[in-house]
């Protein structure tokens, strides 16, 4: 017979809400949990105000110098009068273009390496060093391509472009891989049970797929890119302040062109540097709005 069974007649029954009634210890847990879930959403808060206010006092500062005159413009002299950030906009364009065409297909086959064919040591010490690369300083970056390029064949829009794909890459490697990884199994295994081969697999049915997270990952890379400083202070400072489209001399930068005119200290110059400096987060923001916008849609289309 059951323990219930024994129970005097008249005698009370188990209270159904005592095991609703927090105890010490879950009032605890619950104190925690609403302190750590305020901490978090006042990190939060801190950071998108701190981007607020960078765009705001940003906007409010170089907002009256924007205007098709002022992108297309040659740049200006020393003293800031006249002139806008037009080399400055195509040199940018031009090189993120160049160092985007070398680091996405390096990026891209080191994902595909990582995910496909690396085997537990050799990929280890590929996410190693990626890590170590998406972490390391970019002035570094800039130093050594000086070292390598710009010392011996003068400085150029393409060692500039050479510096900012060293950015790039693990960029572009690690959000291609997480790509690839969400590629759904049955894919693969569909593909070898057709006794296809595992490259033509990879080129034919998991490259597709994985595709709009590849796009995606290129286009934050390219935002990473255009805001860059340090890789062309070291590789593409020396330029001329009309157009230059031969990537083998020296060309303009948005960044450069901010540095320039902010340490000129002529207030024509500083007031140009602050439209350059809206255009630029701006552009970066439009870049990286689009890259979520683009991969939002596509996994809605998945089903993901």
């Amino acid at each position: 017979m059951s323990a219930l069974s024994h129970r005097p007649t008249g005698a009370p029954g188990p209270d159904p809400g005592h095991a609703l009634t927090p105890s010490g210890n879950l009032r605890r847990r619950q104190l925690t949990s609403r302190l750590v879930l305020s901490g978090m959403l006042a990190a939060a808060g801190l950071a998108v105000g701190v981007l607020l206010t960078l765009l705001y006092y940003t906007a409010k500062q170089g907002i009256g110098q924007i205007s098709l005159s002022f992108l297309t413009s040659d740049l200006p002299p020393y003293n800031g009068v006249g002139g806008g950030i037009g080399p400055a906009l195509q040199g940018t364009v031009e090189m993120v273009m160049i160092s985007t065409l070398i680091a996405l297909p390096v990026g891209l086959l080191t994902a595909i390496y990582l995910s496909e064919f690396a085997g537990p040591v050799a990929a280890g010490l590929m996410r190693t060093a990626l890590d170590l690369m998406a972490g390391l300083p970019t002035i570094v970056i800039g130093v050594v391509v000086y070292g390598l390029i710009a010392n011996r064949f003068g400085y150029s829009g393409f060692a500039g472009g050479v510096a900012l794909s060293i950015v790039q890459v693990p960029l572009i490697a690690r959000a291609s891989l997480e790509s690839i990884r969400r590629v759904p199994n049955n894919l693969r295994e569909a593909s070898d049970a057709l006794g296809v081969a595992h490259w033509r697999s990879v080129v034919g049915v998991i490259l597709p797929t994985a595709s709009n997270g590849i796009v995606t990952a290129t286009l934050l890379a390219i935002a990473r890119a255009a805001g860059e400083t340090a890789p062309v202070l070291f590789t593409s400072s020396v330029f001329p302040l009309n157009y230059q489209l031969d990537p083998r001399h020296g060309m303009a930068s948005i960044p450069m062109a901010i540095l320039n005119m902010m340490n000129s200290g002529y207030p024509a110059a500083i007031d140009k540097a602050w439209g350059a400096a809206f255009f630029l987060i701006i552009l970066i923001l439009a870049i990286n709005i689009a890259a979520r916008v683009w991969l939002r849609r596509s996994e809605r289309r998945r089903g993901l």
